[in-house]
């Protein structure tokens, strides 16, 4: 009859053995990321999503830390590039930069659109806009985070590309360089439409 000790020390082994093998099953999470996007195509973090192409400017307004108000649809008659981001969100941070440079580089061709989604409104986004002395963007305000809601519950940041009759022409989720030669071919689809 084997010892006690022995018997302990096989049941041991047995526990180690079985969750190295555990570990080797694949994860569970993107089983669970894949059934959520069940129906619609798989893109990578940045790179453009184009099954919502034709889609028309959402029907919503916002407004500046000033109150001026801006309607979506109005955009229409020039390319918009439409950024949903936020204070806290650090790839959102490192992007306003590279859409201000794009903001400039683009005027009269394209407009660049940044709306925040800090709850905190103006509270937040003013200070951040006057700190960072951004030349080009406009500080638009969605702190009910509406259009993250439209489009799905967006992680941000989340780039939207529309031509100038106001159709979705891409989206990006995830952060993105805007300062190569990458981001001025996937703008261009818009100009040229």
């Amino acid at each position: 009859m084997p010892s006690l000790s022995l018997t302990l020390a096989v049941l041991g082994l047995a526990v180690i053995n079985g969750g190295c093998d555990r570990q080797s099953q694949p994860p569970a999470q993107p089983a669970a990321k894949e059934q959520a996007n069940a129906g619609s195509p798989a893109t990578a973090a940045g790179s453009p999503d184009r099954s919502h192409a034709g889609s028309r400017l959402p029907d919503f307004t916002f407004a500046d830390p000033n109150g001026q108000k801006l309607h979506l649809p109005e955009l229409q008659g020039t390319p918009a590039l439409i950024n949903l981001w936020a204070t806290w969100c650090a790839p959102c941070v490192k992007e306003m930069p590279l859409l201000d440079d794009l903001a400039s580089r683009m005027q009269g061709k394209l407009r660049v659109v940044t709306i925040s989604q800090d709850m905190q409104g103006a509270a937040k986004v003013a200070p951040f806009f006057k700190q960072n002395g951004y030349r080009k963007l406009e500080p638009w305000l969605d702190p009910e985070n509406e259009l993250a809601f439209h489009y799905g519950g967006a992680n941000l940041p989340m780039t939207l590309l529309y031509d100038a009759q106001g159709r979705e022409v891409w989206r990006i989720a995830g952060d993105f360089d805007w300062s190569g030669a990458e981001a001025q071919n996937l703008v261009g689809e818009a100009l040229v439409k």
